[in-house]
């Protein structure tokens, strides 16, 4: 009964995230779109006019997402959900205040670190929307180490080029011919590894 109930509530912190990113795409694209485009800055009333509406869907987005119960699993990506949310609001209110006091100008700096703040949210986004499996879910096998056929593969071609360095330096035919044999073997050897 576990599984049931661990993927019902999946269901249903995806249900609130895909509510919760309706509600904010659109200000997250209205804010890349001012960011992207310092020109925009200049035109200070306009972008003044804009800001409150759009710093208070990020501030709702951040409380909503402090108020969702991510699934076992999803606790971290979660946690960089609501601090991104959190970090672009900041960054949001820091260049509404600026524009505020010092202008397009003063502002101008701080847009590196804003477009940043929103693109964070962007990738927080996505790795909320892909969770890690379930414990349940997880393989049970463990992957086959290669680390004997690395080893191999390295001590063939190592000593197919001495054995190849010595014969072409002696000019004995068979005894390069044979090194390139055993260097080939290592190659052989590295490339059949799963």
């Amino acid at each position: 009964m576990r599984p049931g109930v661990a993927s019902g509530q999946r269901e249903g912190y995806a249900a609130a995230l895909t509510g919760l990113w309706k509600r904010l795409s659109w200000a997250l694209t209205e804010l890349e779109s001012i960011a992207g485009d310092p020109a925009e800055l200049f035109d200070e009333d306009s972008v003044l006019d804009r800001l409150p509406s759009l710093q208070y869907a990020l501030h709702a987005a951040s409380e909503l997402a402090l108020g969702l119960r991510p699934p076992a699993g999803a606790e971290i990506a979660h946690a960089e959900l609501a601090a991104a949310l959190a970090g672009a609001r900041d960054a949001t209110a820091e260049i509404a205040e600026v524009l505020e006091h010092g202008g397009g100008i003063a502002a101008e700096p701080l847009l590196p670190e804003w477009r940043g703040a929103l693109f964070r949210v962007r990738l927080a986004r996505l790795r909320v929307a892909t969770p890690k499996p379930l414990p349940a879910e997880l393989e049970t096998e463990p992957e086959p180490t290669a680390r004997g056929d690395a080893l191999a593969a390295t001590v063939l071609a190592l000593t197919g080029a001495t054995v190849f360095a010595t014969g072409a330096t002696l000019q004995l035919w068979p005894v390069w011919a044979l090194g390139l044999a055993l260097f080939a073997s290592g190659v052989l050897v590295y490339s059949a590894r799963p």
